[in-house]
């Protein structure tokens, strides 16, 4: 589709530089861009260097409900709706709202769960109607769930945390502490 200006393709093509250099795939890159497929390939591999993943998109709402995805994915959701409250929509909400998720999580000793194709999906999954938020009872904070389910009683992650969370951080500190000559000595 041919753009009306260039100052506007100038700036489908700075989103584009931007949403590449966060991670997103060529689908998401499609439907916020009114750039050819072509002109993606050619910034895609110009800013990563390398040709972009290929294969489809998943489309479950599960993935958000597992513990470690639904802790980042609500944090993202609450960051996100606070932009839209302050006028802020669309690609932008979604672009400011994961920069703030970044920011944040890079604060932390955790690496993000959420990229930024899953942080958009997750915003068109609640488009549609498939999820909402819902408030803990116990400390009232705001989680994702999936929409119609009953959440009178709902209680988050954070409040009742699995007997496994956390497993994999420490797993994660153990293989860095591992120098090339020595193994590391698990507890």
């Amino acid at each position: 589709m041919k753009n009306k200006s260039v100052i506007e393709e100038a700036d489908d093509v700075r989103r584009a530089v931007e949403m590449v250099q966060l991670g997103a795939r060529m689908q998401m890159l499609e439907v916020e861009t009114r750039l050819s497929r072509e002109k993606l390939l050619k910034i895609y591999k110009e800013v990563r260097g390398v040709s972009p993943p290929k294969g489809m998109l998943p489309f479950s709402t599960d993935w958000f409900m597992t513990w470690q995805p639904n802790v980042h994915s609500s944090l993202f959701m609450n960051l996100h709706r606070y932009f839209a409250g302050a006028g802020v929509h669309g690609l932008d909400a979604i672009l400011k709202a994961y920069h703030l998720y970044l920011d944040h999580i890079e604060t932390s000793v955790i690496e993000p769960a959420l990229s930024l194709t899953r942080a958009w999906t997750l915003v068109r999954f609640f488009d549609a109607d498939l999820l909402q938020l819902a408030a803990c009872t116990r400390c009232s904070g705001e989680f994702v769930v999936h929409a119609h389910d009953p959440v009178h009683d709902y209680v988050c992650g954070l409040c009742n945390m699995p007997s496994r969370a956390g497993s994999s951080r420490r797993k994660t500190t153990a293989r860095k502490a591992v120098s090339p000559t020595r193994k590391a000595v698990t507890a």
